[in-house]
């Protein structure tokens, strides 16, 4: 389950900061069980920040992914960014409770971040998803086109609000 290539084996580095690329798609998310992208494509900047005490990554991910709008199940690829900061400490066992604060034991010699990796990803994808189309009325849909179809009709008729009790008055007015 564990992506290995998501373990950072921080033992052998020297204190200071270290970066690693990653490139992402959409076997990541499948090995998670998450089925809602049709593709991926996004590339990920981990900066590892050692310390004597503690580790500090800053984790900086761009791309798009391919979803399905909710409105006309057309597939588009929605732009996406993400940005996560996670303190890495060493305690007696291991400990995720905390959002930003990792407990990892003594003994380990590295980390694997893929967990924080996919919540931060698939927390940047909007939670309505609406293709770009649908905004700006480019998209040509069927779907589109059967909504619109179904839609309440407003029509603009002056004898329906007219009320003839104020007919009489509306005439004196324009009478002048």
């Amino acid at each position: 389950m564990k992506q290995k290539e998501f373990n950072i084996p921080f033992s052998g580095l020297k204190q200071g900061k270290h970066e690693f690329e990653y490139k992402i798609n959409n076997t990541f998310f499948e090995s998670f069980g998450y089925d809602e992208f049709n593709d991926a494509k996004i590339n990920l900047s981990v900066v590892l920040n050692k310390m004597s005490t503690m580790l500090e990554l800053e984790m900086h991910a761009e791309g798009s992914v391919n979803v399905d709008c909710d409105t006309t199940s057309e597939p588009y690829d929605q732009e996406i960014e993400g940005a996560l900061e996670l303190v890495v400490k060493f305690g007696d066992e291991f400990n995720d409770e905390n959002d930003e604060i990792l407990i990892i034991p003594h003994g380990e010699h590295q980390l694997n971040i893929a967990q924080y990796v996919y919540e931060m990803l698939v927390l940047a994808v909007p939670q309505k998803r609406i293709h770009p189309g649908v905004l700006d009325g480019t998209l040509q849909s069927k779907v589109l086109d059967k909504l619109a179809e179904l839609s309440p009709k407003e029509e603009k008729n002056d004898s329906e609000d007219s009320d003839p009790r104020w007919d009489e008055l509306k005439k004196l007015q324009t009478d002048k």
